[in-house]
């Protein structure tokens, strides 16, 4: 076959199946495309139907918004119309009720006026009647002085003194309650604290005077004591300050002074001359010298075994040594620095059981009586110089005010203040604790017993019981049951004011019953 007619059928063949493939391709492309429209139509009409559909659910939601939102605003309506209502009636009732006050007041201001007029007529007639009855009274005033014999004032003096008695009566009944229902408690509670107190405190008491008597070996020592011409006497006695005493009393010399320190000091300066043998005048000064520093040794360990066995440190060294110095001083016979420590133990005791602060206590009551160690060498009392002596070594404000108070110079304003008063009653009031002489004690007796004499109705009075109490019988006739009561309050009262004594004093009145008061 001829090549170019090889190359015409085959572009031919080739012509034609690129036809027949056109063909095919745009037949099978149109198919397509009539499909995609198709599908697009679809789309198009289901997206047409549910936006037709949502629209009318939306319509269909915005009725039911409307509807509810019309329902709300009806029931909102009827709701304020019945309101409305209601308060337009509340309104005509106030105006109803208005309307009959004002007629209800009306004819009250008529009846007012009617009984003015009543009263006018009334009043004018009462004064009418004052004024007779003013004359009834006068004449029955002076008819009634005529037949009673007393004036107008003296009758009335009667009456107020009968309303006063009465009322002293009653006054006297009701002390005696309120202190007996008060005594029952406080009694009770006090007297379980004091012996709780007073159990666990047991303390020596010193008595002393103002002498001290030294044994001599033999009576000859008496003439070596007193030297040629005195010499050795007047040495000793200008060198410590005392009185030596020598006496016809046998093997025995009397050392003589207030001063207790002094007093020690020459003891123990005559019993080592009289162990030495050696009595000069130059040796009696080196005697008392060194007696001198033993008392100052004495003096220092006595206030620091004090401090130590109440347990108070951080005591300043000055007042340990003045706390000493009470060792060798009495008050009415009783150790000052026995009764210190006494009532140190006692405050602090008694502090436990109340819950206060018991170092505090205990501290006021070891300085309470600090002021005797120096009270006779500066003026004043020994409840201010122990103030003075405690604040002039940095003391708490609070123990200064314990040692102010405890003889009621300053009122307590603490607890261990009245705890310091109570423990110093309990210690100088202990039986035995404190002396007086003789000649004191009987004043006391007597002015005791002149005392309870020079109240009315008195028959017979008796102190007893070396002076701390005293026993009063009454006239019953004269005096009352309550005013026993009033009459041991006074009886007491006038005893505190007018005498001087340790402890407390008991007042006992006795009629047909007995009333008992505390002098403090």
């Amino acid at each position: 076959m001829d090549p170019i007619v090889a190359i015409v059928i085959a572009l031919a063949t080739l012509c034609i199946g690129l036809l027949v493939g056109y063909t095919y391709r745009k037949n099978q492309t149109e198919r397509k495309i009539d499909r995609t429209e198709e599908y697009a139509k679809r789309l198009y009409d289901d997206a047409v139907r549910k936006a037709e559909d949502y629209k009318k659910e939306k319509v269909l939601e915005a009725k039911e918004e409307i509807l509810k939102a019309k329902a709300e605003n009806d029931r909102e309506r009827a709701e304020n119309e019945k309101e409305i209502r209601e308060r337009r009636n509340e309104i005509q009732k106030n105006e109803r009720r208005l309307i009959q006050r004002e007629e209800t007041l009306d004819r009250k201001a008529n009846n007012l006026e009617t009984r003015e007029e009543g009263l006018n007529e009334r009043v004018a007639a009462l004064a009418k009647q004052e004024e007779e009855l003013a004359e009834l009274k006068t004449k029955q005033l002076s008819e009634l002085e005529r037949i009673a014999g007393l004036t107008k004032d003296e009758a009335k003096q009667l009456v107020i003194d009968r309303v006063q008695k009465e009322a002293y009566h009653d006054a006297a009944a009701s002390v005696r309650e309120i202190e007996t229902q008060a005594k029952e408690e406080g009694e009770k509670k006090a007297r379980n604290i004091i012996a709780l107190a007073i159990q666990k405190c047991a303390a020596d008491h010193v008595a002393e005077s103002t002498v001290s008597v030294i044994s001599l070996p033999n009576d000859d020592m008496k003439g070596r004591i007193i030297g040629r011409e005195g010499r050795n006497i007047r040495a000793l006695e200008t060198a410590t300050g005392v009185d030596l005493i020598i006496d016809d009393t046998p093997e025995a010399v009397i050392v003589s002074a207030f001063d207790p320190v002094r007093r020690e000091v020459a003891r123990l300066a005559v019993e080592k001359l009289i162990m030495d043998g050696r009595i000069h005048p130059a040796r009696i000064e080196e005697m008392v010298e060194k007696a001198r520093k033993e008392v100052d040794n004495q003096i220092r360990e006595a206030g620091e075994n004090a401090v130590f066995e109440t347990n108070q440190h951080g005591i300043h060294h000055e007042l340990v040594k003045l706390l000493g110095r009470l060792r060798f001083r009495t008050s009415y016979g009783q150790n000052v620095l026995k009764h210190s420590i006494e009532v140190s133990h006692l405050a602090g005791l008694m502090a436990a059981e109340l819950g206060a602060d018991v170092q505090l206590a205990k501290r006021a009551g070891l300085l309470h009586d600090i002021g005797k160690a120096v009270d006779h060498e500066s003026e004043g009392t020994h409840v201010t110089l122990g103030a003075e002596l405690a604040r002039k070594y940095h003391e708490n404000n609070d123990v200064v005010h314990c040692i102010m108070a405890h003889h009621n110079d300053v009122d307590p304003q603490t607890v261990e203040a009245v705890l310091v008063q109570a423990a110093d009653a309990i210690s100088a009031a202990r039986p035995g604790a404190r002396r007086e002489s003789l000649e004191n004690y009987i004043k006391r007796l007597e002015k005791l017993e002149e005392i309870a004499n020079s109240f009315d109705g008195v028959d017979k009075s008796y102190a007893i019981q070396s002076g701390r109490e005293v026993r009063i019988m009454v006239k019953p006739e004269d005096v009352s049951d309550e005013g026993i009561k009033v009459m041991a309050r006074e009886i007491a009262k006038r005893i505190e004011e007018q005498m001087e004594y340790p402890g407390q004093i008991r007042v006992n009145v006795i009629r047909e019953t007995r009333s008992t008061e505390y002098a403090k």
